[in-house]
């Protein structure tokens, strides 16, 4: 019989139960990756103080995030992760309005800054290590809003989000921005090459809905993951539901995928899509006709048997974009006014029971549409009306609530179909009030390797978990736990038993929205 140490009593013990890596000397230890338990956690602010972190395995720090208040880079020492403290701070003040993302890379650290009008080109300030100074300030495009190293360190890439103002008056180019870090030398890529495509990508998925905006426009870049090899980068492109593949030694985008649909019925996929049934959470069947799409957050990418696949996180997201101005100015914009927000200039989504649909595809159309059944989804109103009568045929909802597995091309290898929402039930953290948006959230993912096995950490922003899954073999995933975090989980850091302090495993969480650091490790086997 196998028997197991707890992951906070054997920290500083993990190589006394190990076996050797003969590829390069470290002795792995003998670890249970069923059994990720918490170590510690830290608080570090409030709401928006821990946003995305970045480890450092010279150093054994952390870095952090912190929006909360002044924007800033917090340095969390994690040589001992039983005990996390706060030791530093970076200010960025210098550089623009706000930090929203760190990497890490051999000797620098990266953090992707908006500019002041987040309109206007961002940048990536890259610090050295050694003493957090200044190595470096790159332009990048609009909105830098995530930072990262090719895992050979010889690549910074941010992707530029691109993000409309908020009367939608300026919509900037999406874009993503490489950086060689030799030299610091930077060319950013568009999407321009892809405006003639857009028919096509449309028909296959990829969603163009901004109003007057054309694909290079409408493309926000959210999320880039690099292959092992570091030979190829794969940008989510959220809004858009869409994957673009990038070839780093050419520097050119390659390939744009529409990553298509999520036909809930035909999958046999069961939703709880109603936070109206009173103490109540119902798995039901989705009807005929409604789909999910995909739309990425987070996005990783991981080699199995040489082959490379990406993994993402489903979140979805619409769009609403609000401004300042008085009622009188907003409804002679043809705005919508709201006293605490201001002026909303776009919004692409509703509630299903207002929208009017094809009683030919729909015939029990009154039954979807009451509260307790399906009529309080959000479904988008810029899709579904193919003849433009007015009546919807197809409804479409923000993301898929699931992870999905990617080939290196962007063909779907595998979906958790319901079982990431059904798990989360069965531990008892399910938030029933966001059954009618977007369900669990499925935020940002990471992969790493533990005790022979590729695993997956899936951050679920809305139930404040993560899942656990093994994904050695990327067709049929294995759920191996469910981890309760702090508010909102929203980045996550795997540290590998190789470069951790302990010698053993580690998962980093930070939350957002409660400003805390949490730390995990699984247990040994004997």
């Amino acid at each position: 019989m196998k028997h197991l140490f707890t992951a906070a009593s054997l920290l500083g013990l993990a190589a006394a139960f190990s076996s050797c890596d003969e590829d390069n000397g470290f002795d792995a230890p003998n670890e249970n990756a069923s059994t990720f338990s918490e170590v510690s956690h830290i608080s570090i602010g409030g709401e928006t103080a821990a946003e995305i972190s970045a480890y450092d395995p010279s150093t054994q720090q952390l870095f952090v995030v912190n929006n909360d208040g002044e924007s800033r880079i917090d340095v969390i020492d994690l040589s001992n992760p039983a005990a996390m403290s706060k030791t530093g701070t970076v200010s960025i003040t210098a550089y623009g309005a706000g930090v929203n993302s760190v990497a890490v890379g051999g000797k620098y650290l990266a953090a992707a800054i908006e500019a002041n009008n987040k309109q206007e080109n961002g940048s990536i300030v890259v610090f050295n290590l050694s003493d957090l100074s200044e190595a470096a300030v790159i332009t990048a495009g609009a909105l830098p809003d995530m930072v990262t190293f090719s895992p050979d360190h010889k690549y910074i890439l941010s992707a530029n989000e691109g993000e409309p103002s908020g009367d939608y008056q300026t919509d900037p180019i999406g874009s993503v921005t490489i950086v060689t870090v030799d030299g610091f030398s930077a060319t950013t890529l568009d999407f321009t090459g892809f405006n003639d495509q857009e028919a096509t990508l449309e028909a296959e998925g990829f969603r163009v809905s901004g109003p007057n905006a054309d694909l290079a426009h409408d493309v926000e870049p959210e999320y880039i993951a690099v292959s092992p090899d570091s030979k190829t980068a794969y940008v989510a492109l959220q809004e858009n539901n869409g994957l673009a593949i990038i070839d780093l030694e050419s520097q050119t985008i390659t390939d744009l995928k529409a990553l298509g649909l999520k036909d809930y019925a035909s999958d046999g996929v069961q939703v709880d899509p109603s936070d109206e049934v009173e103490d109540e959470i119902e798995f039901v069947d989705v009807p005929a006709n409604i789909f999910g799409i995909y739309m990425p957050d987070g996005i990783a990418a991981f080699e199995v048997n040489g082959e490379t696949y990406v993994i993402s996180a489903n979140e979805g997201d619409g769009r609403e974009y609000f401004y300042d101005a008085d009622e009188v100015t907003c409804e002679a914009n043809n705005g919508d006014y709201d006293e605490d927000d201001g002026c909303l200039s776009y919004l692409d989504e509703e509630r299903l029971k207002k929208l009017d649909l094809d009683p030919s595809v729909f015939t029990n159309a009154d039954d979807i549409q009451e509260d307790e059944a399906f009529g309080r989804w959000k479904v988008m109103v810029t899709d579904g009306d193919a003849d433009g009568d007015g009546l919807y045929e197809k409804l479409y909802t923000y993301g898929a609530r699931s992870f999905s597995i990617w080939d290196a091309q962007g063909n779907l290898v595998a979906d958790s179909g319901d079982e990431l929402e059904k798990a989360v039930v069965a531990a008892g953290l399910y938030d029933d009030s966001r059954s009618d948006d977007k369900g669990v959230e499925p935020e940002g993912v990471v992969v790493g390797e533990v005790n022979g096995k590729t695993v997956a950490f899936i951050g679920l922003e809305r139930v404040d978990a993560v899942a656990v899954y093994d994904v050695s073999t990327p067709s049929s995933p294995e759920l191996l736990s469910i981890l309760k975090t702090g508010d909102a989980p929203e980045g996550l850091v795997f540290i590998s038993a190789e470069d951790s302090p302990t010698g053993q495993s580690l998962l980093i969480v930070s939350c957002e929205d409660d400003g805390t650091i949490w730390a995990y490790a699984p247990e040994l086997f004997m």
